[in-house]
């Protein structure tokens, strides 16, 4: 069988698995996103591990797939930001730096005390305390818009947190890389800082002045769906230009640039193009693709109980840091565990991050094996918990209505 079919028949059963899952979970009165998330467990190496069995041969099939799922966390990242309006996201500014910046100091300080607890030497642990800082935010951002409340003020902020989160994790990367290798020190985090900082201020000058008028002329044009074509190249170039120019995640750049478009008078049809695309393909890919990777086999043995203290250690300091940081900001104690709860999820971004851990020597096999843990078990729980949390009635969002784009 040709890779391309393999493929082909891989796409059906990913697809038909997480469309079934997200069902039955639905009919369990759970987000469908749960369903989906294990669904790929069990297709994935903890259960069934079925593409690595006949027919599936190609040695680039997990790689195809991994890359489809990187797209499908893009758009689902891109329609959350379309969900939004600038204003909203700008009023939440005071509670998404407390709660992004205390959702990653706790995470950090308790990790590395874990370290210590369990003998690791001081660079290791402060590597184990940046892994439980990172956040995944995009499956609390498809349980919030099943729910109906991404535009609540715990939507809102908990977005406006993530970004936080996203810029703190990797300028803590940088510095523990550049103490680890030696090279570049305090100039290489100060270059990651300004390229941080131009990308932001580019980036933003152009989505606002810019985007919503190109939007409108390309629709304009006799070309066949211009417009939903050229919406998918500005997402794709403000996700590749985060990562590449900007030293951001790749997702931060397509939630910009959703965002940015959501002043458009044509974000209706904006929606309903990409969500087709989205929901009907890459969506579901990416959602599988978490199980695919997280092998709960790796648990067995010596790293349960070490995998059992990260997990406690990352539900813990990240629902009380970022909780906190919303408590400060005046949210009352109910928003503030909402929000909390919503940045639990350490999904495919711990996954990476430990990766990045043990390529640079930081992280040995049984940590890595703790970090699928905390990655399975925060990835299972957050969209059952945000449901809960939400299952009474809360306030209203206070967002205006939808902003008239500037001539």
């Amino acid at each position: 069988m040709t890779e391309f079919l393999q493929l082909a028949l891989a796409l059906v059963i990913l697809i038909s698995a997480a469309k079934l899952g997200g069902y039955i979970s639905l009919r369990l009165g759970q987000p469908s996103v749960l369903g989906e998330l294990i669904a790929g467990l069990i297709l994935g190496p903890s259960l069934l591990d079925l593409l690595h069995h006949t027919p599936f041969t190609s040695q680039h099939l997990d790689e195809t797939i991994a890359l489809l799922a990187e797209m499908g966390v893009l758009l689902l990242m891109f329609l959350a930001g379309l969900e939004l309006h600038i204003q909203d996201l700008v009023k939440a500014g005071k509670v998404s730096a407390l709660a992004g910046t205390l959702g990653v100091i706790l995470p950090v300080a308790m990790g590395f005390g874990l370290g210590h607890l369990f003998g690791m030497e001081p660079m290791p642990s402060l590597f184990v305390g940046l892994v439980l800082a990172a956040t995944s935010v995009s499956i609390s951002a498809q349980t919030l818009m099943e729910l109906g409340v991404l535009r609540s003020r715990v939507g809102i902020g908990l977005l406006g947190a993530a970004v936080f989160d996203d810029v703190l994790v990797i300028l803590g990367l940088s510095i523990i890389l550049a103490m680890t290798t030696g090279e570049g020190g305090l100039a290489s985090v100060g270059l990651v800082l300004l390229s941080m900082t131009l990308y932001l201020v580019v980036a933003s000058a152009l989505g606002v002045l810019a985007l919503p008028r190109l939007a409108r002329r390309v629709d304009k044009l006799p070309v066949s769906q211009g417009l939903t074509a050229f919406v998918l190249v500005t997402l794709l170039l403000f996700a590749w230009a985060a990562e590449a120019l900007g030293s951001m995640a790749a997702i931060t750049g397509a939630f910009m640039a959703g965002l940015f478009l959501s002043r458009s008078p044509l974000r209706e049809r904006i929606q309903a193009n990409i969500a087709v695309i989205a929901y009907g393909l890459f969506v579901p890919i990416f959602f599988v693709s978490v199980g695919l990777v997280a092998n709960a086999r790796m648990l067995i043995g010596e790293a349960l109980w070490l995998s059992v203290a990260m997990i406690a250690v990352a539900i813990v300091s990240k629902i009380a840091g970022a909780g906190l940081g919303a408590r400060l900001a005046s949210f009352t104690n109910r928003e503030s565990l909402q929000l909390g709860v919503g940045m639990m999820s350490r999904g495919e971004v711990g996954l990476i991050v430990a990766t990045l851990g043990v390529s640079q020597g930081l992280l040995s096999g049984q940590l890595f094996a703790g970090v699928v843990g905390v990655v399975i078990v925060t990835t299972l729980l957050t969209p059952p918990a945000l449901r809960m949390m939400f299952a009474r009635p809360t306030a209203p969002a206070q967002s205006p209505p939808a902003a008239a784009v500037e001539e």
